[in-house]
């Protein structure tokens, strides 16, 4: 077949160890044998962002707001371990952090569901949609470590000098602090973008918090989610027949165990984080979740909700076989190349993306599959692949759709 063309480019975002391996395999075998790949390209590796003092991950977001939308290989978040073992000038932020403060929004996590994987959680009977907060809390904070005695102080100084102090803790002995903050504005998006992604794709809406604790920093967030589901969208979800629902976040965690699914889960940036990792893992696998951050700026940028799986790499570096899942890694590049069909009106290009999620899911379901799958899978006798033979197998696959195409 004519390799299919790309009028704009994607903005591409490299990662590292083994999703960095899998990524380039990803590219040989089943995207530039079709597609004439157009990618603005950027090294987020690690190595590469501390040559650069990560001004690569804040040109790469920036890339994002011009071309709209990203594709994002796995990325290491340092710490003092990696700060070792890769000689860093300094323990760098999460990239992921850095670029969702950058483009704002709000990330959407859903599991690839495949027949023979079924969830652990028995009464699940449709896919549970994450939806996480992309901006501010844990990922922009400030860290100090109290080394002696004396206080720690929120401080405000507002623009005219007018000064407000908080006492957070007065210190006898060493100990840590931590602070953190949110805007407004990204709180009203998450909202926004919530409930029109619910209106989207018909379901409801579950949203939890800790205001009872946290009662001025998490109740701004229940207090925004109301008033803007009362002034803006109650009566669009009562006439589709969708509901809104708040409770706290221990009580929303009880009740998703014991729910069938069908729904948004709405979360704060760190509860998604986990929270995701936690639906993905009890779905089958936290290589099957697709990622995508939605901006209300029009920025997409897809990405796999997992690490970069470092343990395989370790292995792949000593000339050992890995059997590592690259279904999430292939969908972020499937969901990014449809977006950019959409935008651009490519129809072959989006359905590019289409085939290929479809070759995925009928390798899987013929019974090929990674380890991870085949040691969970109701499937008899599944035949295990390394990590290039699975992907050599989704290509063979594509391949025989496009026959049937023609």
């Amino acid at each position: 077949m004519e390799k299919i063309k790309m009028t704009t480019p994607l903005v591409e975002m490299d990662g590292d160890e083994m999703t960095r391996i899998l990524w380039a395999m990803i590219k040989e075998e089943l995207l530039t044998p079709y597609i004439d790949l157009n990618t603005e390209y950027y090294d987020l590796g690690l190595i590469h962002r501390n040559e650069t003092d990560d001004q690569v991950t804040i040109d790469a977001a920036e890339a994002t707001k011009k071309y709209k939308v990203a594709v994002k290989c796995a990325t290491i978040t340092p710490n003092h371990a990696r700060m070792s073992e890769y000689d860093l000038k300094k323990m760098y932020k999460s990239p992921n952090g850095t670029i969702r403060a950058i483009l704002d929004g709000t990330v959407f996590r859903a599991p690839i569901v495949v027949k023979g994987i079924e969830p652990c959680v028995k009464n699940w009977k449709k896919p549970i949609t994450l939806a996480r907060h992309a901006y501010g809390d844990i990922y922009k904070n400030t860290e100090m470590l109290i080394d002696k005695p004396g206080k720690v102080e929120l401080v405000y100084t507002s623009a005219d000098g007018e000064e407000t102090r908080s006492l957070i803790q007065e210190f006898s002995r060493p100990g840590i602090a931590m602070g953190m903050h949110n805007m407004q504005a990204s709180i009203e998006s998450f909202a926004r973008s919530c409930f029109n992604y619910a209106l989207d794709t018909r379901q409801d809406v579950w949203f939890g918090a800790k205001d009872t604790i946290s009662k001025t920093y998490d109740a701004r967030f229940k207090a925004v989610f109301q008033e803007i589901y009362e002034n803006e969208f109650r009566e669009k979800f009562e006439s589709a027949g969708l509901t809104y629902f708040y409770s706290l976040i221990d009580d929303i965690v009880a009740r998703v165990m014991k729910a069938e699914g069908g729904f948004i889960w709405a979360c704060k940036n760190y509860d998604g984080d986990v929270m995701s990792d936690m639906v993905s893992s009890a779905f089958g696998s936290l290589a099957m979740m697709t990622s995508v951050l939605v901006s209300p700026n029009g920025y997409y940028e897809y990405e796999a909700a997992h690490g970069t799986v470092q343990r395989h790499y370790y292995r792949h570096l000593k000339g050992e076989e890995t059997s590592t899942n690259s279904v999430a890694t292939i969908f972020a590049w499937t969901g990014a190349l449809r977006k950019r069909g959409e935008l651009d009106k490519n129809v072959e290009l989006s359905r590019f993306a289409d085939h290929l999620e479809k070759a995925v899911i009928r390798t899987i379901e013929s019974g090929k599959m990674t380890k991870d799958l085949a040691l969970i899978t109701s499937l008899e006798n599944p035949v295990v692949l390394n990590s290039r033979e699975f992907i050599l197998a989704v290509r063979e696959e594509l391949d025989k759709i496009y026959a049937q195409t023609v």
